[in-house]
């Protein structure tokens, strides 16, 4: 494994210097144990809440210590170089995490979210009801709403809630809004004609129709948010949709700028894609009314989840076949778009450099320089990167009492690493 020093970033909001917490240093669960207890507390029961006491020993109810504020869009260093084998995960063989058994614990749940995504959206216009309902046909793997329903269940636990609010449901739905709305615009922008195997919206109703439909669905999640009436999840999740907005105005800027620093990428990672999941941890957290120390591990979490799915999916545009990614591969750096990989064998090979700043004019320039980034170790070197993210989310949920819902947390971070293995 590759030794490099591990970054965070704090982005000048309420957020923690991802110093370790003061809980117990043992990230991983005993995996059989909490499996067989969720096996048998799922069935025919309110998510397994009877039996945890006796299955647990008790309520973990340790807090995370809250570390100082830095400035915005500052990188922050102080974790050890090389990652301790919780992310290793070599001891013992084991199939690898699908989702659909990783959101098994909340599978009403979210069944109970795709009955309602339709008709939330209203029927105001028949054509943008249309183009939504395209989208949300497409299908899709739900992750954000997942997990704000995990981490609702985790920490009700804490404060002892056997079922959750009306709010935590409602902020579900307004997450999956939020993100079908920026995927229609990502769409328009990257000019997409397909979207999980359909046509995209734009393809199919134009681009005027797109932009609106995604116009519409950002108002109707914030009429939603605004009626839930707690004004910290508003103003956290407002932030989300301004967040977007600077991503796509950063990476537009940066398009076949090989002076790009990783600090900058990671900070566009952010704005583009875990802000979101970080608001919608930090979110499900604040309707449980737990301690603020442990909503912001939870923001912490959905943050470093969020980038280290950002530098996978970065990774796969390079390993995956066509057929696999449903698009070229290399498209981001076809169009001029900069990511880890890239970046960082940029710091290798000089030639990478004129290949990309001549736009890929010569025929098999671009064939040429993904492999330059193949063969530079940029792919590795982005691997540890993604792994020291990971392994931050890990050490986030260390404050939430071992339940079935915290291990489908953990999980997550390792279903995201099983994609490049």
């Amino acid at each position: 494994m590759m030794s490099m020093t591990c970054r965070s970033l704090d982005f000048g909001r309420t957020v923690l210097d991802l110093v370790a917490c003061g809980c117990s240093s043992n990230a991983l669960l005993d995996r059989s144990s909490i499996r067989s207890y969720a096996k048998v507390n799922t069935k025919g029961s309110s998510r397994g809440y009877g039996a945890r006491q006796e299955v647990f020993g008790g309520r973990d109810r340790t807090k995370c210590g809250v570390a100082s504020m830095k400035a915005a869009e500052t990188l922050l260093n102080g974790v050890p170089e090389r990652l301790p084998s919780v992310l290793e995960l070599k001891e013992e063989p084991r199939r690898p995490i699908s989702l659909t058994n990783l959101f098994e614990v909340v599978a009403d749940d979210l069944l109970t979210l795709n009955q309602n995504l339709q008709s939330i959206i209203g029927a105001e216009n028949p054509v943008l009801m249309s183009a939504a309902e395209q989208i949300f046909g497409a299908g899709g793997k739900r992750m954000r709403p997942a997990l704000v329903f995990l981490v609702s269940r985790a920490t009700a636990e804490i404060v002892g809630l056997d079922e959750l609010t009306k709010e935590h449901r409602r902020l579900a739905e307004i997450i999956e809004m939020i993100h079908t709305a920026s995927l229609i615009h990502d769409d328009v922008l990257d000019e997409s004609d397909m979207r999980r195997g359909k046509e995209t919206v734009h393809q199919m109703f134009g681009t005027r129709v797109a932009v609106l439909a995604g116009d519409f669905m950002f108002a109707q999640s914030s009429w939603y948010l605004a009626n839930l009436e707690n004004l910290p999840v508003i103003k956290l999740i407002s932030q989300v949709i301004k967040d977007f907005a600077s991503g796509e105005i950063k990476q537009a800027s940066s398009l076949f700028d090989c002076d790009v620093k990783l600090d900058e990428y990671l900070i566009k990672s952010y704005y583009k894609t875990a802000s979101l999941i970080a608001a919608s941890t930090k979110g499900a957290a604040i309707f449980s009314g737990v301690d603020d120390s442990i909503a912001e591990q939870m923001y912490e979490y959905g943050k470093n989840l969020g980038l280290s799915f950002q530098v996978v999916d970065d990774i796969l545009d390079f390993t995956q076949s066509a057929e696999q990614l449903g698009k070229p591969a290399g498209t981001d750096l076809a169009k001029g778009n900069l990511t880890a990989p890239v970046i960082f064998a940029l710091e290798k090979e000089p030639k990478l450099r004129d290949i990309i700043e001549s736009e890929f004019s010569e025929t098999g320039s671009l064939d040429e320089a993904i492999e330059l980034v193949k063969s530079s170790g940029g792919i590795e070197q982005a691997q540890e990167l993604a792994k020291e993210k990971a392994h931050l989310a890990i050490q986030n949920l260390e404050c939430l009492p071992r339940t079935a819902f915290r291990l489908a947390l953990q999980d997550m971070v390792m279903f995201n690493l099983e994609r490049i293995d």
